[in-house]
């Protein structure tokens, strides 16, 4: 079945396809001794002038513009922003939200069992709800057109709804890749073309939970320190009659690239700024005025927006995350 609606489009489209499976290629940095350049799709106009300057300084590749003449884009951008603020003033009000259709609670099923999803939306009222893309509200100021290119490609250009689902919401948690390194005494670094890669913590385990690896003696205690990645789920924030989206914008623009105008999405109901402020993420949380109160918030239908937007070739980078622990062994009076 099909039910996804999509904008117009006069390519054929192909024969229906099995369920897909979303996997990740390693992205490698530079071909040979030279970068690789990946383009990044940037909001102009609302961020503030200084960072959309420190972004290009800091990331973009040789032969971007210089200050003056990217300064001069991003005033012309701000003057579009503020007509749009009176002129498409409450279109991010009141956005609508829609039950899930019955076909796919087979997979809502699956994604309420995944243990990822049972321990990380414990705190609100959450459904797993359709929403319209156009109108989500976005804190994210720009988007790697390399990944969102990655996702079309494995979803394919006709994706089924079932493959909409688990593009949005994967709850099989296909893994970005990532590599590790030993680089010391008590230091690990690991690699990733994602930059969801993140230190998960520090867990107490019991010698049963560690299966074929050996120690020097007999081990009584284990500590383990996690580093993986996010749920990486299609996740927004239902606060003041407004949708803002609070994870998976590279999943959404990809959606979006391919026509869809409404996808799944699991939305947190907060009836209050105390609970915006222990679930919102970065500047949603230090500006929530900006995103709920203003007549015309940033939204994700303006990356498409050839006003509000520039496409910056920016040099390819891998994140990583450095874990170091240390141990200290003395002898302490009994008392």
């Amino acid at each position: 079945m099909k039910l996804f609606q999509r904008r117009p489009n006069n390519d054929a489209s192909p024969e229906p396809r099995e369920s897909m499976k979303l996997d990740f290629e390693w992205i490698p940095a530079t071909d040979g001794n030279t970068p690789l350049i990946d383009e990044h799709v940037f909001l102009i106009g609302r961020p503030p002038l200084r960072q959309y300057l420190s972004f290009v300084e800091d990331l973009a590749a040789e032969g971007v513009p210089g200050e003056g003449e990217l300064a001069d884009e991003w005033r012309t951008a701000q003057a579009v922003f503020e007509r749009r603020q009176v002129d498409e003033a409450g279109l991010a009000d009141d956005p609508p939200m829609a039950p899930l259709p019955d076909h796919l609670e087979p997979l809502k099923r699956k994604l309420v069992e995944d243990p990822v999803y049972a321990n990380g939306f414990t705190m609100l009222p959450t459904e797993i709800l359709m929403v319209e893309l156009d109108r989500l509200v976005v804190y994210q100021k720009h988007i790697n057109l390399e990944f969102t290119r990655q996702l079309r490609a494995k979803v394919g250009p006709n994706p089924s709804d079932e493959d909409v689902f688990r593009t949005c919401l994967p709850f099989d948690h296909p893994q970005p890749p990532m590599k590790m390194l030993k680089t010391g005494a008590g230091t690990f670094v690991f690699v990733s073309p994602s930059n969801d890669i993140r230190y998960l913590g520090s867990m107490q385990l019991k010698p049963e939970n560690i299966v074929g690896v050996s120690t020097h003696g007999h081990a009584s205690m284990i500590i383990g320190l996690a580093v993986g990645f996010g749920s990486n789920f299609l996740n927004a924030i239902h606060c003041e009659n407004r949708i803002v989206l609070n994870n998976g914008s590279h999943r959404a623009f990809a959606m979006r690239e391919l026509g869809l105008t409404h996808v799944p999405c699991i939305v947190q109901h907060v009836s209050s700024r105390a609970e915006l402020r222990a679930v919102a993420s970065s500047d949603l949380r230090r500006n929530p005025d900006q995103y709920l109160k203003g007549p015309r918030p940033s939204m994700l239908r303006d990356y498409f927006d050839p006003e509000l937007h520039k496409i910056i070739p920016c040099t390819r980078r891998l994140r990583q995350v450095r874990v170091k622990y240390y141990t200290d062994e003395s002898d302490l009076p009994a008392v």
